[in-house]
Order: C-alpha cells, then sequence, then structure tokens
C-alpha cells in the first residue's frame, strides 16, 4: 500500500501553492499568445503511431510510450506537439492560403529513461504560425518568444538562434551520405569535437572545408560574429544562410528584442524536421532550455497539406523552476472567505456564500462540528488562502478576518 502512494519515476503531483504557481504563470503565457493574435486549438492526449513515426523528425521510437488499442492499431502518448498541429491544419485548413495562429496548451510524455530525475510528463504551450515563410514571420515568433519569458517574469534570458541550411550546405558540400550528415551532426549539437576530427580524417575535404566543419561548435557570438564567419567560405547556400540571419536581425532590433539574442551555428536543433532558422531559450540556475522553437516548411506536407510553418514551444516546468530558483515567482493564492454554520441556520449560510460569489470573492461552506469551538475555526485563517471566517448561528453572524480584509 505505501507504494501506492508515490507516483512513477519522472511524473509527480502538483498541489496547494505549486499549482497555483503553474497555473497562473501558464495563464500568463497564454495570454502572451493571445495578444500576438494566436487561437487555441486542443489535440488528443494519444495518436496513432505514424503520426510521430521516424520519418517525421520527432522524438526517438524507443522514447515514446506506446500502446494498442482493441482494433490492434499502436497508439502513443504524445511526446512532441508539432506533428499534432501540423496534421491538424492538413485536416481542418487545407484550403487556407492565408497565414494560420494557432496555439496550444498540452502535456508531452516522452521516456527519459537515461536522464534521472528528469521528468516524463511536461507541459508545454507553444504557437504555430502556418502559411507564412517570411523572415518577417520568423522575427515575429522570435519576439513572441521573448514577450512570453517576459510575461511570465523572466528578468535574464538568452535567445540562441542558428540556421540548419548553414551546416546542411557544407554537409553537401563536403560529399557526406545521409547517415555521416546525421552522424556528424549529432556530434556538432553535443559539442564533441574530438569524435568530428576522427569522422573527418577519413574524408578527403579542401582544408577550409574541414575547418569551417571542425570550428562549427566554436561559431557562437553576436551578430558581427556572422560577419566574421561570412568571410571564411564561398559556398553559396552556407552564405545565404549567414545573409538570413544578418537581415532577420534587422527585424529583431525592430522589435526591440536584440539584446536578448546571440547565434550558434552549432546549434542544429534535437528535431530532424528543422529546415531553416532553430531557436533555443536559456536562463541561470537551470541547465535546460526554457523555449525552444523552429521553421519546419516540410512537415505539414508529409499530411497533405503543403506549406511554410515554424513554431514556438514554452516549456512550463523548466520555466517554473527556474523562476523559483531565481525568485522571481510567488504563489498569488486566490483570497478565500469560510462561513461556518450551527445546524439550523443552513439557509442563511447558503445565502450568505451565494451573496458572496455573485459579488466574485470565493467562499467555502461548512457545517461546524459539535466537538470543535470557534478559536479552532479561527486559526485557520491564512491557511489554504483563508483571510476571513464567518460564523452563521441563529442568533446572526460574526466573523474574523486578517487586518488587510476580505480579498477578490
Amino acid at each position: 500500500m505505501e507504494r501506492l502512494l508515490h507516483t512513477p519515476e519522472g511524473v509527480r503531483d502538483l498541489h496547494d501553492a505549486e499549482c497555483e504557481k503553474k497555473q497562473q504563470l501558464e495563464g500568463k503565457l497564454r495570454h502572451c499568445l493571445h495578444r500576438f493574435g494566436f487561437r487555441d486549438v486542443v489535440t488528443p492526449t494519444f495518436e496513432y503511431f505514424d503520426i510521430f513515426r521516424k520519418e517525421r523528425g520527432t522524438v526517438p521510437s524507443k522514447d515514446m510510450y506506446k500502446f494498442i488499442d482493441r482494433e490492434g492499431n499502436t497508439l502513443v502518448l504524445r511526446p512532441d506537439m508539432t506533428p499534432q498541429i501540423a496534421r491538424c491544419v492538413a485536416k481542418y485548413y487545407k484550403e487556407e492560403r492565408f497565414p494560420l495562429r494557432l496555439s496550444y496548451r498540452g502535456n508531452t510524455f516522452v521516456d527519459n529513461s537515461g536522464y534521472r530525475g528528469k521528468l516524463k510528463e511536461t507541459t508545454q504551450i507553444g504557437a504555430e504560425l502556418i502559411n507564412d515563410g517570411s523572415v518577417s514571420a520568423d522575427a515575429e515568433m522570435v519576439a513572441l518568444m521573448a514577450e512570453c519569458l517576459k510575461a511570465g517574469g523572466l528578468k535574464e534570458f538568452q535567445i540562441e538562434i542558428g540556421h540548419v541550411g548553414f551546416f546542411a550546405a557544407l554537409a553537401k558540400e563536403a560529399g557526406f551520405s545521409e547517415e555521416e550528415t546525421l552522424e556528424v551532426r549529432e556530434l556538432i549539437e553535443n559539442k564533441n569535437l574530438f569524435s568530428v576530427e576522427q569522422v573527418l580524417a577519413g574524408k578527403h575535404l579542401k582544408p577550409e572545408l574541414k575547418e569551417l566543419l571542425l570550428k562549427l561548435p566554436e561559431f557562437f557570438g553576436s551578430v558581427e560574429k556572422l560577419k566574421e564567419i561570412r568571410g571564411m567560405t564561398e559556398n553559396a547556400e552556407a552564405c545565404a544562410a549567414l545573409d538570413y540571419l544578418t537581415e532577420l536581425h534587422r527585424y529583431l532590433e525592430a522589435y526591440g528584442v536584440a539584446p536578448y539574442i546571440s547565434y550558434d551555428l552549432g546549434m542544429l536543433g534535437k528535431y530532424g524536421y528543422y529546415t531553416g532558422i532553430n531557436f533555443r531559450a536559456l536562463t541561470y540556475k537551470t541547465g535546460e532550455s526554457v523555449a525552444a522553437g523552429g521553421r519546419y516548411d516540410h512537415l505539414t506536407g508529409q499530411f497533405g497539406k503543403p506549406a511554410p510553418a515554424i513554431g514556438i514551444a514554452l516549456y512550463v516546468d523548466t520555466l517554473l523552476l527556474s523562476l523559483s530558483r531565481q525568485g522571481l515567482i510567488c504563489a498569488e493564492e486566490k483570497k478565500r472567505t469560510l462561513v461556518v454554520y450551527e445546524k439550523g441556520s443552513e439557509e442563511a449560510a447558503i445565502r450568505l456564500v451565494c451573496e458572496l460569489r455573485a459579488d466574485d470573492r470565493y467562499a467555502m461552506l461548512e457545517e461546524k462540528c459539535s466537538d470543535r469551538d470557534w478559536k479552532e475555526y479561527e486559526t485557520r485563517i491564512n491557511t489554504g488562502g483563508i483571510v476571513r471566517v464567518c460564523e452563521v448561528t441563529p442568533e446572526g453572524v460574526r466573523s474574523v478576518e486578517q487586518t488587510d480584509g476580505i480579498g477578490e
């Protein structure tokens, strides 16, 4: 029985102040998305496995929670929201040609067995901008991420931006096979320079190309770094990616978020469906990203609606942890009135709580226990958000409250 009181590894209960903190944070983030014109969609918690199969470029199959329905279909708890939104867009907005702004809130499930202490069920709030492949759309989504983080209460953070097109151009010039490209990509993403050098040792590459690939994990910094790298290659596609980032920065300056931006060409993204820029937000006192995003122009086409798209995801649990560790969040508990009545005073007590609730106040009703005196109920003030206790008897109503009175 004792074991059943505990949750499995990777999931947890939320209660009291922590639960309220998370809900309030979610409300702030969603309000920010709505101010940018995004409208909510709700997708199911589980889907057919094919929605997330390897070709989509999403979470590896081994990390998914799978089960079989009564018809024999393989289903999975969603490990990633973006393929779901792509499917939803292809089904309900196939003929839509104007930009679509969709937002969501949902839990994802990834079996991170190799990472003890890491949550396997996490909450994401995000937004997807479909049918717009412009640099303006990219800038809007990066700016939206910055505004959401500020709305959530974060004061110090950095958004790192990369472009998968830069590495793709170098891999193409190097003549890498698909397997080699995936291997080198992963090594670079993990900043494993020694292994990258080992892979390149068996390839006949131009010295300048080899140097670029080896230095790729070191290519990070301000927009000025992009100009420096621009002079290190004549690869037209690679240069186009650098020029795109430079143009993007001009838009971000107009949005006023440039101070939060840096560039990292060795950041290639954890999802294989990214086709252009990808980005993530980092802050101190946590080793994980608090948000991420990227352009994925080929994903919706896999479901029957070819369309450019870009999205962001805010990792609510990680963001909440960061805010708490930085002392930037506290529970704004609802202020409640507790109405306690004696037997025979039910009608008067019910009228009182109804009046309070009609006035948009928070009120709870309890019958007074015969073995408890009034002083015991008074001690409940300042617990569970209770700021006032009212006792209703046949003689009338008396109350005790905090010195600052009843809240909302």
